[in-house]
């Protein structure tokens, strides 16, 4: 079976080899049926690697060079210039390279997933940003390791795959209170809850706002919601409200070929 993946449009017309795989077309079992990309997952580690080796030859890559990194939810982006070993992967949560046959991939249940690409100068990169990654600037770290290797900001377009959409996350006071504190205009990214006292974040929206925000040419979401749409995607809240013991992350991956 082969790894089922979403593209975007944008990257598609730029001829940029892609995707943002779902849950389909793997071999992994239970919550974590099928493309389970996540080695941090309990999942069967011979699975994950067979779901990984699926995913990096519907990019036309070897196996060994679909790199993910050991995500941290932090600001930092990293260069890479070959392969590194699974215990090897560097403590950073963006990725952006130059070599071919090179795929950077991040993970996500949720979070956002979020590939660039420079067209014209044949430069990627690939970040994985939750509420805390994206408020600290993890994609603007991304963009600006693009530009160290040559890009230009406004030639870069980015797509955001699947990620938990704004009716799907709610958050509580102090969540609300903290984004305020960097900046009160992203106030606009929330809005009341059901429940007195928790807000809806709209983090899709946050995200785009912010790499357009940083002076990128182009912008697109695949719109897909990884808590609603449960067929495709998996969700780490959704597993939370249904006390699941563990749960798959997608992966989103970009290659020069």
């Amino acid at each position: 079976m082969t790894a089922e993946a979403i593209q975007s449009d944008l990257l598609k017309a730029a001829g940029i080899t892609h995707g943002f795989f779902t849950r389909r077309g793997g071999v992994s079992q239970g919550v974590y049926e099928s493309l389970n990309g996540g080695v941090g997952s309990k999942d069967d580690p011979a699975r994950v690697n067979e779901n990984r080796r699926r995913m990096a030859e519907a990019l036309g890559i070897a196996g060994d060079h679909l790199l993910v990194p050991f995500q941290v939810h932090s600001a930092i982006a990293l260069q890479v210039d070959a392969p590194f070993a699974q215990e090897e992967r560097p403590k950073c949560d963006g990725l952006v390279t130059t070599t071919r046959g090179l795929g950077l991939g991040v993970t996500g249940a949720d979070c956002g997933i979020i590939l660039f690409a420079d067209a014209e100068r044949q430069i990627i990169g690939a970040a994985h940003a939750g509420w805390k990654g994206a408020l600290t600037g993890v994609l603007e770290a991304t963009i600006d390791a693009m530009e160290t290797r040559g890009a230009r900001r406004e030639a870069i377009s980015a797509a955001l795959g699947p990620t938990i959409g704004g009716d799907s996350y709610e958050v509580g006071a102090e969540f609300f209170a903290r984004f305020l504190d960097a900046a009160q205009d992203y106030a606009q990214f929330f809005k009341p809850s059901a429940r007195i006292g928790h807000f809806m974040f709209d983090l899709p929206r946050f995200i785009g706002a912010r790499v357009k925000s940083a002076g990128i040419g182009r912008f697109e979401s695949c719109g897909v919601d990884t808590y609603a749409d449960e067929a495709r995607c998996f969700s780490y809240r959704r597993s939370v409200h249904r006390n699941e013991p563990d749960y798959g992350r997608l992966i989103a991956a970009i290659a020069l070929v």
